[in-house]
């Protein structure tokens, strides 16, 4: 038998070569600091959508302290808005592609969906757990917007920016 020969009771289809060590690594790293990426996003989306839902139902004026869906809607809206210019132009600058209208159509319905999961736990825990104080509503959205998180990266990554990696001009170096 020969070194190139297929195992009795297997087909050439049925083996697989092990990529290069070198190449699992660096995809390892970019896909590690395109999630660190996104997650940088979402921490300032984050910050904004917190911050702004408090400041409309506590701050100054409690603007609409007995409105907190409405406030959820808007902070949702400013957050989306952040996270749209922080996704397009740097967690996935790499992977836009040239269809633009497209891309934020899709963005747009998928936050669509995936704000109605912060909007949904607010709305249980304040309405039909009658849970109506600022530590629950924050314990509700909180919860509400890491389930969004994951959705919107796979669903990003799945159906928004799906344009192919591009290598960045020479001596231009990506970094975190």
């Amino acid at each position: 038998m020969d070194g190139l020969s297929v195992p009795r009771g297997s087909t050439a289809a049925d083996q697989t070569v092990a990529p290069e060590p070198a190449i699992v690594v660096s995809a390892t790293r970019a896909r590690t600091y395109e999630i660190l990426r996104f997650l940088s996003v979402g921490g300032l989306a984050f910050v904004v959508d917190l911050g702004l839902f408090n400041l409309l139902r506590f701050g100054p004026g409690h603007l609409l302290e007995q409105k907190p869906v409405t406030a959820k809607v808007i902070s949702l809206v400013a957050a989306t808005l952040v996270s749209w210019v922080g996704n397009r132009h740097w967690t996935f600058s790499g992977q836009r592609t040239d269809r633009q209208a497209r891309e934020l159509i899709v963005f747009a319905g998928i936050n669509i969906v995936c704000a109605g999961v912060p909007v949904l736990t607010l709305a249980i825990s304040h309405y039909a757990l009658e849970l109506t104080n600022a530590f629950a509503d924050n314990v509700a959205t909180v919860l509400g917007i890491g389930i969004g998180t994951v959705l919107r990266y796979v669903g990003y990554k799945r159906w928004v920016f799906t344009g192919h990696r591009v290598a960045p001009p020479a001596g231009r170096t990506t970094s975190v």
